[in-house]
């Protein structure tokens, strides 16, 4: 009987023991923007129990039956993470949108945005501006997924994010969120008031801020207002966008990066990583559009060679019909 008290015993220490040990494995140290490994879904509260679970659906297609945890997302969230920056949520303003994040080993921020029964309900944010604002905010290397179940222009679904990254054990600072936001904010707005204008286009704006970003992480932290401002000048320039957007829109992108800048984002020794590897996603998802960028005459110069090889070929024939007919006037 001794004995078996003796073993129960050791069993139930070994019990606990492992299940002490399971436990530290998904633990995150607090201070550190390291990510656990179960992926969260945000749901936004104003969704109805079917769209719910559609949504959920959605979201979980790339885990294939593996775990996640859930989390709502209500009025209270948007105030406390978006608001800073002037909107105007309340503790009873609708949520739709929801979000879920991944952690991943490497390869920086990854966004997609998921249609909702094939229609694709995020009318105004891009997944480039997403990935953009996710890089400033202190978010590194994750895959990030978003949907909604009714058409919203989309600003509010980083908020989920947000609240996913505490979920799993970041800590995001509220001054990159500021910047985030801010920057989600003056891209979008960047890119509607330019949409449809010849020579531009969404990825050359994101892919010259990204840029941008780049180099400032290479000078130092204090780098000044005139710095950063011949920064953006030369990305535009390299975007070939100098002519396209407005002084306005440029003074613009000058606030957003002195926000970035005043943020504390620039002190991430990853940064400059995160924000190479998103330079890298551009221009895998656009090449097309990136290279026509800095093709400027491209369209033009094809329009003339074609017309040229058309005149060439004219000239051609008319030559060998010449020279045939005067072969049969010699004979």
């Amino acid at each position: 009987m001794r004995f078996i008290k003796h073993l129960f015993l050791s069993i139930t220490a070994f019990t606990v023991l492992t299940s002490l040990t399971n436990l530290n494995t998904t633990t995150v140290k607090a201070g550190t923007n390291e990510l656990s490994t179960i992926p969260v879904i945000a749901l936004g509260n104003s969704l109805k129990n079917k769209q719910r679970q559609q949504t959920i659906k959605i979201l979980t297609q790339s885990l294939h039956g593996a775990n996640y945890q859930e989390t709502n997302i209500s009025g209270k969230d948007l105030v406390k993470y978006l608001n800073p920056t002037g909107n105007n949520f309340t503790i009873n303003s609708n949520v739709w949108s929801s979000a879920m994040l991944q952690k991943t080993k490497d390869h920086g921020v990854q966004v997609q945005s998921i249609p909702y029964h094939g229609k694709n309900n995020i009318t105004t944010i891009t997944e480039d501006q997403y990935a953009n604002a996710a890089l400033t905010a202190g978010i590194q290397n994750c895959k990030i997924y978003i949907t909604s179940a009714i058409p919203i222009d989309g600003s509010s679904a980083l908020a989920g994010v947000y609240k996913d990254c505490k979920e799993q054990g970041t800590n995001l600072s509220q001054k990159q969120i500021d910047a985030a936001q801010d920057e989600l904010n003056t891209l979008s707005s960047v890119n509607n008031q330019n949409k449809g204008k010849t020579n531009f286009s969404d990825s050359q704006l994101n892919e010259a801020i990204a840029e941008a970003k780049k180099d400032m992480s290479n000078q130092s932290h204090s780098i000044s207002d005139n710095e950063i401002k011949a920064i953006i000048n030369n990305q535009l320039n390299a975007n070939h966008l100098e002519n396209v957007i407005n002084n306005n829109q440029k003074n613009t992108t000058v606030k957003l990066l002195k926000n970035v800048r005043d943020s504390g984002a620039l002190h991430n020794s990853s940064f400059k990583l995160q924000t190479n590897q998103l330079i890298q996603q551009i221009n895998k998802k656009a090449p097309h559009l990136i290279n026509d960028s800095k093709s400027s005459n491209s369209t033009s110069s094809n329009s003339f060679s074609f017309s040229n090889w058309f005149v060439e070929f004219g000239d051609s024939i008319a030559k060998y019909f010449k020279k045939t007919l005067d072969s049969l006037i010699l004979i």
